[in-house]
């Protein structure tokens, strides 16, 4: 019944990121950006990609001890809420007080101050929005903590959408309506995730303990450190090829680099959503010391069908999809995509098995592997930049993301005592021999059948990917039981 609750509410949160999100990008973001115009969009990306810079002064790594800690002990939640909450506050005046002075240090002019200020506002609520979805999720309301990760989106959407095409407004839109239709949205969504904690948790009043803080602070440091060492080695590849190669090269470089990451980056945030439910899940399920195998064999089955199929599909159309995203430098992209994409592989399994050793607070070894994986980083960027530019960097990616997952999941077979029956290792190794040659006859089946393959390359899309699905429950990758856990009485109510 777990294993079928789980497959239920993962996918039940794809889809509510699926529905929203890409709307978001493609209609939203890209609607702004042409409304306003590449510089007034380019002045918001800029400050707002400053303003992430400090963003782990307003954490610390409280949002995933929290998680996993009102997981395992839910009575704490209406003792640690108000004391937390304090704390948030009292981080985020810090961290705009870090923020602000370095901008003043770095020049910014009254209009990036005016920007800086909203933008910084917003890190703030969405910092606050998640710390509160991590109580939820730690009570297993899973479909409400699906919903709270897309309302302030889906609020975005709406009051972005009205004054963009609603005509409401004489003046054109400017780049300032769509930071304060965030603020909006953000401190809705705020609001409402709050009452939905105070419902359950009936907090003790506001208090400022500091004694508190620094005890959450002190349990909370190990989160902050290795969310600080895997950001390193997940972004220091394009710093690299900036610092490594000479003059226009290593911008050039950098920026085919950056146009093959950006789809890895995409993808790769489905399997985070695994780990946004796995992390509570695991740690209740420890703590009541219940079987893991069914929950490890579920998101594991998932995970593997979405990484391999992804990979498959994108590096056999990996021409169609680049040139649908940009349009020059298509050769020097694809030879850097077909290194990087398959990362998605080795980074899923870190959402799974990372995830578990999180929750059983295994924090030392997993920042072991943190730095195994930037030594291996930045000793492979230093061979292969210099000689293989972004392709050197690509294969520098795979390599450290492969032997960090290799390690995490080696250390929680050993640490954890997992039977080896927790992995359907057969199934998954005949699946993932059998769909690239699947998907090849597909694609010479079509290219028969229409004559030319570039006129029907979004056909042979769906049908490599309609064929990927019915070899999975064919090889038993994705077990047909898993279809039951879509019922209607749960379907109902939604």
């Amino acid at each position: 019944m777990k294993q079928q609750n789980f497959v239920f509410n993962i996918c039940f949160l794809i889809f509510l990121n699926l529905l929203i999100k890409p709307f978001w990008i493609l209609g939203i973001d890209v609607g702004v950006q042409n409304s306003v115009g590449a510089a007034d969009y380019g002045l918001y990306f800029a400050v707002f990609n400053f303003t992430y810079l400090f963003n782990m002064l307003l954490d610390m790594g409280i949002t995933n001890f929290n998680n996993r800690n009102i997981a395992r002990h839910s009575q704490l939640l209406s003792k640690h809420l108000s004391g937390i909450i304090t704390l948030k506050m009292l981080l985020g005046i810090v961290y705009l007080g870090v923020t602000f002075g370095v901008a003043a240090i770095i020049g910014y002019g009254s209009l990036q101050m005016k920007i800086l200020f909203w933008t910084a506002v917003n890190q703030i609520l969405n910092s606050f929005i998640l710390y509160l979805r991590s109580n939820v999720s730690a009570l297993m309301m899973f479909k409400t903590d699906s919903v709270l990760s897309v309302l302030d989106r889906l609020l975005t959407i709406i009051f972005c959408g009205i004054l963009l095409w609603g005509n409401v407004t004489p003046e054109p839109f400017r780049i300032e309506w769509f930071v304060y239709c965030q603020t909006a949205a953000y401190l809705i969504a705020a609001v409402i995730a709050l009452m939905i904690v105070i419902a359950k948790g009936k907090p003790q009043p506001l208090s400022f303990n500091v004694a508190f803080w620094g005890v959450i602070l002190k349990k909370s440091l190990p989160f902050a450190v290795l969310y600080l060492l895997m950001s390193f080695y997940n972004r220091i590849d394009s710093v690299m090829i900036e610092r490594l190669l000479p003059g226009n090269i290593s911008t050039f470089e950098a920026g085919i680099y950056a146009s093959a990451f950006r789809l890895l980056d995409a993808m790769v945030m489905i399997a985070y959503l695994f780990s946004v439910i796995l992390l509570p899940l695991f740690s209740k399920m420890l703590k009541e010391k219940e079987d893991l195998t069914p929950i490890i064999r579920a998101s594991f089955s998932l995970l593997f069908f979405f990484s391999v199929t992804s990979v498959v599909l994108l590096l056999v159309y990996r021409y169609p999809v680049l040139n649908l995203l940009y349009t020059s430098h298509i050769e020097e992209s694809a030879a850097v995509f077909r290194w990087l994409i398959p990362g998605i592989i080795p980074i899923s399994f870190t959402y799974i098995f990372g995830t578990l050793l999180t929750a059983n607070g295994d924090m030392k070894l997993l920042n072991i592997t943190a730095l195994a994986g930037i030594a291996v980083n930045v000793i492979v960027n230093l061979l292969l930049i210099p000689r293989m530019h972004a392709v050197g960097a690509a294969i520098a990616s795979l390599s450290t993301q492969t032997v960090v997952s290799v390690l995490q999941l080696w250390i929680a077979f050993r640490k954890l005592h997992l039977p080896a029956s927790a992995v359907p290792w057969l199934r998954c190794l005949i699946y993932a021999f059998l769909l690239p040659e699947v998907v090849m006859a597909i694609v010479t089946l079509m290219a028969h059948a229409a004559g030319s393959l570039p006129m029907s390359t979004l056909w042979n899309f769906v049908a490599s990917a309609v064929a990927a699905c019915l070899l999975a429950l064919a090889t038993g990758v994705i077990p047909i039981s898993f279809l039951r856990s879509f019922k209607l009485k749960d379907l109902k109510k939604l």
